[in-house]
């Protein structure tokens, strides 16, 4: 038998000299999910692969002849695999099965590009399905959506697995090895799933759930080593970095802990990034233990900068103590990076330069920034459908996709612009080039041409939104 996986690129790789500095436009890391489920279906199946078009281009010729192609889609890249998907059952004979965030949560769309649909996480249903191919069996076991004389069928919902302590290849990636020394990847672990809380925009605790569910600290311990040698052998990288892409690492505070302790009992001497909420900010005895780990950043999602925007979606949060977390933060020794949503119901023109300016003030290193985002199953998906412009997935990156309260598309665009801009601009580059230290020297650089990039993705948008504005 023979297994094939694949990650679509909504802007597949191409090679150009952009890729050693500009992130996510022609280069972005593979999946650690899919790369996961690969490694699991590797112990079974000894030909299996996985090709990611954030890295490589295709290898047709060995895709086609596989007998299952698992392709796993999240919404910025679905109309790229439903093309895939349309392609594959043309020219090949294989089973094609989609799976990931956004086929998990719009199925009854996904399922009409190829045979089944595998809902959920899939580290168990991956290889049931697998067997299921290898017997010509029809699946039976809950989480799989298919159908079946024009009908839509179901299997039933599936429980997520208590244990996944399986620690992803990063060999079956095709050419993640020989990529691995550009900068603009950085290793990935990801140790724990789950949120306990219950925004209205975020996808990942409907797909994870508000269970928090965690490695054991020695299976992160070993993953992190191994990520840190897979970057580092046979490469020169100047940028030396984990993220640790967790939902919420800190909501099992004690597990929290006891993996930080294992990292410094290691003597493991590297950067990582983690992504956090703003309670973490005012936990003294955390991050004093994140700064002895190697950490250097907290990627907080921030997301509003106002509280009635807070209040509308659900987010248990305040300015005051997101101000209050980013300075006890700073007072550690760690820096602050800030996720940021502009297009809130009540939000009106200006909030962009409200945003520039709050980033700034608080000495924050870094932005991410982008207009209310709309996964279907989430409740904002739900409230807002009818005032979304259109379901061109592909197009939900960051854009203005829907007719916000207080303000039109185009102005919703544009305040995204300018707070990039402002943000971003060419004298606080020299400022950072000059007075930052070495690593967020390299990183506000880095960030800079991204930010040109995704201001230029932004700025083609600007006609069509225009239009539907008026």
């Amino acid at each position: 038998m023979k297994v094939r996986f694949v990650e679509p690129g909504n802007r597949p790789y191409k090679p150009t000299p952009l890729n050693y500095f500009v992130y996510d436009r022609y280069i972005r890391t593979p999946s650690v999910g899919l790369n996961t489920l690969a490694t699991i279906v590797k112990e079974t199946v000894p030909d299996t692969l996985m090709y990611s078009e954030s890295i490589s281009r295709l290898v047709m010729e060995d895709i086609l002849d596989a007998d299952i192609i698992f392709i796993g889609i999240f919404t910025f890249n679905a109309v790229r695999g439903y093309r895939l998907a349309r392609y594959f059952r043309k020219k090949s004979k294989a089973v094609i099965v989609m799976g990931g965030l956004h086929a998990s949560m719009n199925y009854r769309e996904a399922v009409k590009y190829c045979d089944y649909v595998l809902l959920g996480e899939g580290d168990e249903s991956v290889l049931e399905m697998v067997e299921a191919v290898r017997s010509k069996e029809t699946p039976a076991f809950p989480g799989v959506v298919y159908q079946k004389n024009g009908k839509l069928v179901h299997t039933g919902e599936r429980m997520p697995p208590e244990q996944f302590e399986t620690i992803p290849d990063k060999d079956l990636v095709y050419r993640y090895r020989k990529m691995a020394g550009h900068n603009t990847l950085w290793g990935q672990v990801h140790a724990s799933r789950g949120c306990p809380h219950n925004c209205d925009y975020c996808a990942l605790v409907r797909h994870f759930g508000r269970r928090v569910r965690t490695r054991t600290p020695e299976n992160v311990l070993e993953d992190i080593r191994r990520t840190i040698a897979f970057q580092e052998e046979g490469h020169h990288r100047l940028l030396k970095a984990v993220w640790i892409t967790d939902d919420n690492f800190f909501a099992d505070r004690e597990w929290a802990m006891e993996v930080l302790q294992k990292i410094i009992d290691s003597g493991i001497r590297y950067h990582f990034t983690v992504q956090a909420r703003w309670e973490v900010g005012l936990d003294d005895e955390m991050l004093v233990l994140l700064k002895k780990a190697g950490f250097v950043e907290l990627a907080m999602g921030i997301e509003f900068i106002d509280d009635a925007s807070f209040a509308l979606y659900h987010k248990k949060s305040s300015k005051q103590k997101i101000v209050e977390s980013i300075r006890n933060i700073q007072r550690h020794g760690l820096s602050v990076r800030g996720l940021f949503i502009l297009g809130a119901d009540n939000h009106t023109v200006g909030v962009g330069d409200q945003l520039a300016d709050f980033v700034i003030e608080n000495h924050i290193k870094g932005a991410l920034i982008q207009c209310m985002y709309f996964v279907p199953g989430t409740p904002v998906y739900e409230s807002h459908k009818d005032r979304l412009l259109h379901k061109d997935w592909s197009r939900y990156n960051g854009n203005a996709v829907h007719i916000p309260e207080k303000m039109t598309p185009y102005e919703l665009q544009l305040e995204n612009i300018r707070a990039s801009k402002k943000i971003y601009s060419f004298p606080r580059l020299v400022y950072a080039l000059l007075h930052e230290d070495a690593l967020h020297k390299l990183m506000f650089l880095g960030e800079f041409f991204w930010h040109m990039s995704i201001r230029a993705d932004l700025r083609k948008e600007l006609p069509y939104l225009d239009r539907r504005s008026t």
